[in-house]
């Protein structure tokens, strides 16, 4: 693999991370803001960057920043929320042409910089206040997003699942708030709250393509002066063991039932044994060739799709199956019957081969974009960790069977959520 150069300065107020590549045409600039999850903030917080990239002091028409954008030769712009552990992250990208490639010399990385700055910065305001135009019609589009979690049963599920699993942790916040906060939230509040973010949040921007880097440095200081901060930590909070699983039956108008089963792993990214972790899951539920996949899908056709992921930060592991409504005992019992045997180590020589391969390639197709090379570099920045892009690779080709066991006898049920039929009981 290609060295990944990733080159960090401590600005005034964020950390700047330049990553000069010939790989991509375009120039690529991602700002991410975080603070821990909270329930006063989360609602507020899934609205603003909505907000700030609708309109700005000199676009206060989302229709002109727009048309702008058309004269930077197509350059997007987009915003997005996640979740990670117990943070909350705000990112604003801009996707810009690199003016190396085109006829016309004009200094468009400089200009990305400026919008970025415009964007952030010197937003649509009257007075202490948000436009209330624009507040009320990203207030809409958030409920609607709001609701359409609950209309996707599968994403839906999933989000009950962690509910139920982590009930007074800040974990069980929904990534795009509540929407029972979202009427109170006014164009006054919203910019106090818009004005207290960038005061406490740990940002960070990252420049992605074939740049340089005194360039892009200076760029920063001239266009992105910030007051230096403390960043507040998340405080963990100690989980207990339950127990007993904890079994939750959710009947709704579904054909269909969703069965979200919820483990704690104990790992999280940056520990010794996370590598292990990761093709563990790749051998148990991660892929196509996975024991959940062939097991519960395949062999039993009792799935629909049947899959786990990990939440990295949170040391989770979630189990995802569609099923239908009557085969909820099999379906359980088939899924315990894949971890008892990874934890006895029933699995060969060619699982674990083909388990890397595929995390390899995985890997790669990830940082083959500018996106996937910041979301797996901001893996760091979440754990306070410095994992170079090659360490991945080459520690997840080193991981034995018995790492392997091992991760497994730390992982334990927690709860077993099932969206099931009104006309159908358990």
């Amino acid at each position: 693999m290609d060295a990944v150069t990733e080159k960090i300065t401590d600005m005034n107020g964020f950390n700047l991370h330049v990553i000069e590549t010939n790989k991509f045409k375009t120039n690529t600039i991602v700002w991410r803001m975080k603070a821990p999850l909270t329930k006063e903030d989360v609602t507020k917080r899934a609205l603003l960057p909505y907000v700030l990239q609708s309109s700005s002091a000199k676009y206060p028409q989302t229709t002109t920043l727009r048309s702008y954008l058309d004269e930077l030769y197509g350059a997007m712009l987009y915003v997005d929320l996640a979740k990670k552990g117990e943070y909350h992250i705000m990112s604003f990208t801009i996707e810009i042409a690199n003016e190396k490639f085109l006829s016309n010399p004009s200094p468009l990385l400089k200009k990305g910089f400026e919008l970025l700055t415009e964007i952030l910065t010197k937003p649509n305001v009257r007075g202490n206040a948000f436009d209330k135009e624009t507040i009320e019609n990203e207030k809409r589009t958030l409920k609607s997003r709001i609701q359409s979690v609950f209309d996707d049963k599968m994403r839906y599920s999933n989000v009950r699942l962690l509910e139920e699993m982590c009930k007074g942790e800040a974990y069980a916040l929904q990534v795009n708030g509540e929407a029972a906060d979202v009427d109170a939230i006014t164009p006054e509040n919203l910019y106090d709250y818009y004005q207290k973010a960038f005061l406490e949040d740990e940002m960070d921007l990252y420049v992605i393509g074939d740049v340089k880097e005194e360039e892009v440095k200076n760029f920063a200081l001239e266009l992105l002066p910030f007051e230096n901060r403390s960043p507040k930590p998340v405080v963990n909070q100690e989980v207990r063991k339950k127990e007993e699983v904890n079994e939750v039956i959710e009947q709704q108008d579904v054909k269909q039932g969703k069965l979200n089963m919820g483990y704690r792993t104990n790992i999280v990214y940056g520990d010794e044994d996370y590598f292990a972790l990761q093709v563990f899951n790749g051998i148990f539920g991660g892929f196509s060739h996975s024991k959940l996949f062939i097991n519960v899908r395949e062999k039993a056709s009792l799935a629909y799709y049947a899959a786990s992921r990990l939440e990295s930060h949170k040391g989770l592991m979630m189990v995802m199956s569609g099923i239908d409504l009557k085969n909820y005992n099999q379906a359980v019992g088939i899924i315990h019957e894949q971890m008892e045997a990874m934890k006895n180590g029933d699995f060969t020589d060619q699982e674990l081969a083909q388990t890397k391969a595929v995390i390899q390639n995985q890997i790669l197709e990830t940082i083959d974009t500018a996106r996937g090379l910041t979301e797996i570099l901001y893996h760091n920045v979440v754990a306070h960790s410095d994992i170079k892009l090659n360490t991945w690779l080459t520690e997840m080709q080193k991981i034995t069977k018995d790492e392997i066991v091992a991760v497994a006898k730390k992982i334990h049920l927690d709860t077993i959520y099932f969206l099931t039929g009104t006309e159908a009981a358990k």
